[in-house]
Parts: C-alpha cells; sequence; structure tokens
C-alpha cells in the first residue's frame, strides 16, 4: 500500500481491446501521454494507429499470431499471466520471470455486441454463435479478480474520470478504491453477458444450420429464469418521492429503455412507464397513429391520414386530460404536428424519429422531454409478487375482420367494423375493466381500471367530449350480464365488440339484438392488470 493508504497502484502498460471504440482514440493518447505502453488487437490497434499512436500487436506480446479467424489471439499464459499474477508474491514473481511473462496494469475490454445481434430479425444462427465473445470475458475476469494489481475499465463512460485520476497526485496511477469499483462492475458486465447468452440460446430448441436463421422458440417458457440487466440510467426517485428507482437496459438498443433522449428534463419512473404504454399501442397501427397516455391509460388515441391530422383527433377526444399527458407516435414527427402539438404542455413525446423543423419548434420547450424510439421485439412480461415472479407471454394477440364471429341478427356495417377494429386494438391497452367508445379512428370515451364493467361503460360515457350517438363500443372481456351492454347502448353505441365465452352469452345476445346492436365475438380476451 502506499504512503497515503490509498493503496495507488501506477499503470506502466495496458492492454486494449474493444468493440465500441467510442472515445478509444482520446483515452489511449492520454494514457500514452502518462508513459504507459500500449497493446492492442486487430481492429483496435488498427484504429490507434491510424490516429498516430504507437501500439504494440497482443501478437509480439505471446509470440503467437492471432489466429482462426480471430478466435484466438489473448487466450495465452503470456497474456493471462501478465493479467493474474500477484505482484509481490515471491513464487509468482519467479514463476513470471522464467517464462518472460511482462506485467499488464490495465485492461480496457468491452464485447461483441451478442444482444444487438440476437435482437435483429432472421439474424443467422452462425453469425449469433460467432458473435459470442470468448476471450474478451475470459481477460475481464483475470484482470477483475487481480484488481489489486489490475485495472479493468469496462465502461466507456468511466474514460474521463479516469484520466483525471491519473492526472492527480499519484502519478499515472490508481487507487485501490477505483480498481475495486472497477472489478465490481466488470464481474457485473460478464454476468449480464452470459445471461444474456444463455437466454437466448435456451429458446433455440435445436441448433440450425451456420446458415439458417436462429429462430427462437417462443411456445415454451424459460427453465430458469435469468434478469441480470446493467444500469442505464438512476432516477431521482420512483413513482412517489419516497421511493428509490432506476432503469436497467437490456442492451439491445431498443424499445423505451434502449431510447434517445433528444432534449428535455430528465426522464422520471412515471414518464418512462408512460412512455412505454403509450409507444406499444402505437406500435398496433400501420396507419400513422397518435397516442395520448395519463397514468398509462389512452385518453385519447387516433389514427389519420396525417400524424396531424392524428394528433387533432386524439386530442378532440379529451382535451382537459390530455394536458400534462405523454404521447406516442408511430412515424416521424413532421413540422406540422409539431407545430400543433407545442400549444399543448406534454410532459414527454416518444417517437421513431423527429424531422429538423420538429426539432426546432420543440426546441423552445427547454422542458419538454423527446425521445427517439426504435421498436423492439415483444419480449415476455414480468411481475413481482411476494416471495417471487410472475412471467408471461407478451399479448401480441390480433383478430382480423374475418376471425371475427357475428353473434347478431344485424351485422356491423363496413363503417361500425373498421371503428370495431380499431377500438379493439386500443382496448387491448386499456386496465381492466375497460370500455372504449370510438368512431371513425378515434376514441371518444374510456373506462379504465374499474372494478364493475358496468362502472367501466358509464365512466367511458361521462368522460366523453364529443357525441357518442352512433359509436361503436369495445369491452377487453366478456359481459357477464346484459347491464352492461344495455349501459353501452344507452351511451349511444350502435355496435359492440367482445371476446364472448360468458355462461350468460345467450342472454347478452338476446339484450343486443332487442336493443338493435350488432354485436361480434372475438374469441380473444385482453385483461391487463
Amino acid at each position: 500500500m502506499d504512503a497515503n493508504g490509498t493503496g495507488a497502484k501506477t499503470i506502466r502498460r495496458a492492454l486494449l481491446s474493444v468493440t465500441d471504440k467510442t472515445g478509444l482514440v482520446e483515452f489511449a493518447r492520454a494514457l500514452q501521454s502518462f508513459g504507459v505502453e500500449l497493446i492492442s488487437t486487430g481492429g483496435t490497434a488498427k484504429a490507434l494507429r491510424e490516429a498516430g499512436l504507437t501500439v504494440k500487436d497482443v501478437s509480439e506480446l505471446t509470440g503467437f499470431p492471432e489466429m482462426l479467424d480471430g478466435r484466438v489471439k489473448t487466450l495465452h499464459p503470456r497474456v493471462h499471466g501478465g493479467l493474474l499474477y500477484i505482484r509481490g508474491n515471491a513464487e509468482h514473481e519467479a514463476a513470471v520471470a522464467a517464462h518472460g511473462i511482462q506485467p499488464i496494469d490495465m485492461l480496457v475490454v468491452n464485447f461483441y455486441a451478442f444482444e444487438k445481434t440476437a435482437a435483429q430479425p432472421g439474424v443467422a444462427f452462425g453469425h449469433l454463435i460467432e458473435n459470442i465473445d470468448i476471450g474478451g470475458p475470459s481477460m475481464v475476469r483475470s484482470a477483475a479478480k487481480n484488481f489489486e494489481d489490475v485495472a479493468i475499465v469496462t465502461r466507456v463512460s468511466d474514460y474521463p474520470a479516469l484520466i483525471q485520476e491519473m492526472k492527480g497526485a499519484h502519478g499515472a496511477a490508481l487507487i485501490r478504491a477505483t480498481r475495486w469499483r472497477l472489478a465490481k462492475q466488470a464481474f457485473a458486465l460478464t454476468a449480464a453477458y452470459d445471461s444474456a447468452i444463455a437466454n437466448t440460446l435456451e429458446r433455440i430448441a435445436d441448433a440450425p444450420a451456420p446458415a439458417a436463421a436462429a429462430s427462437p422458440d417462443t411456445t415454451r417458457l424459460p427453465g430458469t429464469l435469468r434478469i441480470n440487466l446493467p444500469l442505464a440510467q438512476a432516477l431521482r426517485y420512483g413513482e412517489n418521492p419516497h421511493q428509490r428507482a432506476a432503469l436497467y437496459a437490456d442492451g439491445s438498443g431498443r424499445g423505451i429503455a434502449g431510447a434517445t433522449q433528444l432534449q428535455g428534463k430528465e426522464l422520471s419512473f412515471n414518464n418512462l412507464v408512460d412512455l412505454d404504454a403509450c409507444w406499444e399501442l402505437a406500435q398496433e397501427f400501420e396507419e400513422p397513429a397518435v397516442i395520448i397516455v395519463k397514468h398509462t391509460n389512452p385518453c385519447g388515441a387516433a389514427t389519420g391520414a396525417t400524424i396531424l391530422d392524428a394528433y387533432q383527433k386524439a386530442l378532440t377526444s379529451d382535451p382537459v386530460s390530455a394536458f400534462g399527458g405523454v404521447i406516442g407516435i408511430n412515424r416521424e414527427v413532421d413540422g406540422a404536428a409539431a407545430e400543433e402539438i407545442a400549444k399543448l404542455f406534454v410532459e414527454a413525446i416518444a417517437a421513431p424519429a423527429f424531422s429538423p423543423e420538429a426539432r426546432a419548434r420543440f426546441s423552445a420547450k427547454k422542458n419538454l422531454r423527446l425521445v427517439e424510439v426504435r421498436a423492439a421485439e415483444p419480449r415476455p412480461v414480468v411481475k413481482h409478487v411476494s416471495g417471487g415472479l410472475l412471467l408471461q407471454d407478451a399479448d401480441t394477440g390480433r383478430v382480423t375482420e374475418s376471425e371475427l364471429k357475428v353473434v347478431t341478427w344485424r351485422p356491423p356495417s363496413a363503417e361500425e367494423l373498421r371503428s370495431l377494429l380499431f377500438a379493439w386494438r386500443v382496448s387491448k391497452h386499456v386496465k381492466s375493466n375497460a370500455i372504449v367508445y370510438a368512431r371513425d379512428g378515434q376514441t371518444l370515451g374510456v373506462g379504465a381500471g374499474q372494478m364493475s364493467r358496468v362502472d367501466a361503460a358509464k365512466f367511458g360515457a361521462m368522460k366523453a367530449v364529443l357525441p357518442l350517438k352512433g359509436c361503436i363500443a369495445a369491452s377487453d372481456a366478456f359481459f357477464p350480464f346484459p347491464d352492461g351492454l344495455e349501459a353501452v347502448a344507452q351511451a349511444g353505441a350502435t355496435a359492440v365488440i367482445q371476446p364472448g365465452g360468458s355462461v350468460n352469452d345467450d342472454k347478452v345476445i338476446a339484450a343486443a339484438d332487442k336493443l338493435g346492436l350488432a354485436m361480434v365475438f372475438t374469441g380473444i380476451r385482453h385483461f391487463r392488470h
């Protein structure tokens, strides 16, 4: 330990081998300015040389060339011996001296992007397997285990702080506390990486030919549930100020957890939950769609010829509730739509892209959070219960016109049918019990989270701003009794879409016929708790 009791160790030799080269040259240049010898591999060495830095190839260190298409380059005693030997241990010192092993004081590594590769639709099995990093994790474990003597750097975000520390009083050295922090991060990285590989491969029942798609078997739930996600962002607090919270991301760069925030205040726990709710509902539609969410429930949802058209329809559904809401959009937001949206106080907007005109218009609203999102594949849903977790498939259920069963003497008109299918998709994203009133690709009233389906029907009607006469209604689950159906008819609905399956279906159908309602069954329900 040094005189100050910090356990500072000087960095004299560093091995750099990274997939993500963000900030690499600047970090390596700083290391070289401290007199650190740089050793590197493949593409990393090439990038450093092109930047004018002096680099020794790892093959010079090991005496062996990189071989087997780069599969073997760092798996060598002169690499792992240099990382693992305990400085000051007489037996270790004698062994490394006998075999000409030089100490490696810092390892800078990040892995092949396995998660991003696995997230690619139709990725070839051989390509997936080839993106399993072997040498990187092996070196990381060696360096992390020997943190007393070696600094293991696995995060690009750590580069600036490490440079500053090496400029400090200890002179090109890192203290023990820093090395310990880096080691813990490194072990967390390898654990998450191994979990990602195990989770992905477990879902591939039979190893296909290398060129065949690595198609996961989505019919099986995992034998072991591995959840090991790195911290993506510490949040100020959770749903309430007395609750701690953080965001953890799967590394795919997709979905709300992998989104890019373009402007605005820090995202809160509630922002993220609401953004996920409106983004997921927006993905239900092929045509331009805008969803306005409050407390995870849509208060306005609409499709239109353009994003501007859809937004105006969604807003007029419930302009009072829309104030302070969160918006999900399934198209690039253009200048015309941004001009209108900017007139409303909105917490956050999620969209696949924002045009330069939209960015310019929103820039005046400094607190507005703009989030650019890449669509993610549906993932299983996890819920906590005391003593364990519940896991279920994502609700990807959909129905088409041909799958609907008309159960009343009057079939729905073509216009009613379009509205029924629209409302059905919306009801899937409304808390149960749910009733959605809609017309012409626009929600008119939403009854969400009620204990009684009759109350949901009445509440949705009460919330309606636009006239309900001639609208349609969607129910996320069956009507157990005719009273719920009678409530939506009283509100003004002329057609109803519901799953069916109640022991009282005959009574409910008879009530619909008596009321002159057209009613269709989907055969699928959308409970959402």
